[in-house]
């Protein structure tokens, strides 16, 4: 849900055309390259996961349905699908949405039927609503947008609705700016950004209606169940009368997702401490299920480890056919004796983040730390900078704000030069 300053919309087309090949036989002419380069992959129908979280309030919509879908992404170049999904539930009483989507997942935590709180109370009370989670490659954006215009098309079919920009179809700019009640501008910084980068070229809404609109003529994806949050209970968000069923003769072309491991290193020794129940999971050499790891087990490192300080260097986030978040441990600061352990043996520190905007000076008279992340979070951190390699001065904008309740410390995510930095509240003046 991110504050940018500038949208820009361009106009595209639904008109038949030559690309013929792309999903089914509806023909789609784009003025984006974007756009063309999706038709290009030949995706096969996402896959929607339903995991329902139980805890999320069930208030009704205004009119007791809801009148459309509204677009949003999480502002956190740092974070995954999973935990995002986390935080929320655990935050969930500040903001929380129906819906998460990346390049790989579409996966549905609270229940469609009834209203979630992301885009202010004019927004809440008329449409579904889900989140982008900041991809990195030029592929995973392509597929992240496939994804969310297949689920912003799922929706509405749902709930026997058409794709109208600005009606049925809006980002959380969109809300902003005809409806009150919030002031984000999201998705359009995060679209805008990997447009350049990727594709040197911009996205907007109306880029993405032709996505939605290709992706609404040819519905037939397959919706699977999971239920893998002992605290969840799985419900089905269709209604009776407008509910989405594939023809009888479609067929899924989901294929498994390669199973990856995504690593990064913290340079900071930052650490945690071992849970009290941290023995229902075992230690391993290295991420489970990967090659070469084996179990090494609790009962080889002897004493009782509840509440033991352990310094973290390492961090990896399962992707595609698995998930889960591991991480590597030594039980003093300098030992060469390293393990791996499943990311819920740990206690971090807790960060409470929240939206932020405005500029800083930086503090560059004295050589202060700049990090890729919060100092001592569940991301880990690295020192990417120091205050001093900037010329004195220099002021920043700051779009995140972090609050660790443990140190009482505050910190930012500020942007400069077009990257992204995060600082201890001491290294900046306001």
């Amino acid at each position: 849900m991110k504050t940018w300053q500038h949208w820009v919309v361009r106009g595209t087309a639904l008109v038949a055309g030559c690309f013929g090949l792309w999903l089914g036989t509806t023909t789609v002419a784009s003025a984006n390259t974007i756009n063309d380069y999706i038709a290009s992959q030949n995706y096969g129908t996402p896959t929607i996961t339903k995991n329902i979280w139980s805890g999320f309030p069930k208030l009704k919509y205004r009119n007791n349905h809801p009148e459309g879908v509204v677009v949003h992404e999480t502002a956190n170049p740092n974070s995954t699908i999973y935990n995002e999904i986390t935080y929320m539930k655990n935050n969930y009483q500040n903001a929380f949405v129906h819906t998460f989507v990346d390049a790989s997942h579409i996966i549905n935590i609270a229940n469609t039927n009834y209203l979630s709180w992301g885009s202010g109370p004019m927004g809440n009370a008329r449409y579904v609503q889900f989140e982008q989670v900041e991809v990195h490659s030029k592929a995973a954006f392509a597929s992240e947008l496939n994804n969310a215009a297949y689920y912003t098309a799922y929706i509405l079919k749902q709930y026997g609705l058409t794709p109208k920009y600005k009606s049925t179809v809006l980002s959380h700019h969109n809300v902003s700016t005809l409806l009150g009640g919030t002031n984000h501008t999201d998705p359009d910084g995060y679209w805008s950004t990997n447009a350049r980068n990727y594709f040197g070229t911009t996205y907007t809404m109306s880029d993405f209606m032709t996505l939605v609109n290709a992706q609404y003529a040819n519905l037939g994806g397959t919706t699977t169940t999971t239920n893998t949050d002992s605290s969840s209970t799985t419900t089905s968000s269709s209604s009776s009368s407008a509910a989405v069923t594939a023809p009888s003769t479609s067929t899924s072309h989901v294929t498994a997702a390669k199973k990856t491991v995504s690593y990064n290193h913290g340079g900071n020794n930052e650490t945690a401490t071992l849970a009290n129940n941290y023995t229902n999971w075992t230690v391993y050499n290295h991420v489970k299920g990967t090659k070469g790891a084996y179990k090494i087990g609790w009962g080889r490192l002897s004493s009782d480890h509840r509440g033991t300080k352990v310094y973290v260097d390492s961090r990896g986030v399962k992707r595609g056919g698995w998930s889960g978040t591991w991480y590597r441990i030594r039980f003093a600061k300098n030992s060469g004796y390293k393990y791996w352990v499943y990311s819920k043996v740990l206690n971090f520190p807790k960060v409470t983040y929240s939206d932020a905007s405005g500029s800083a000076t930086l503090k560059t008279t004295t050589r202060l730390p700049l990090y890729n992340h919060v100092l001592n979070s569940t991301y880990l951190s690295k020192t990417t900078a120091h205050t001093t390699d900037f010329g004195a001065g220099t002021t920043v904008k700051v779009n995140k704000k972090g609050y660790k309740a443990t140190d009482g410390s505050t910190w930012y995510r500020l942007t400069l030069n077009g990257k992204a930095y995060w600082a201890n509240e001491n290294s900046l003046n306001f």
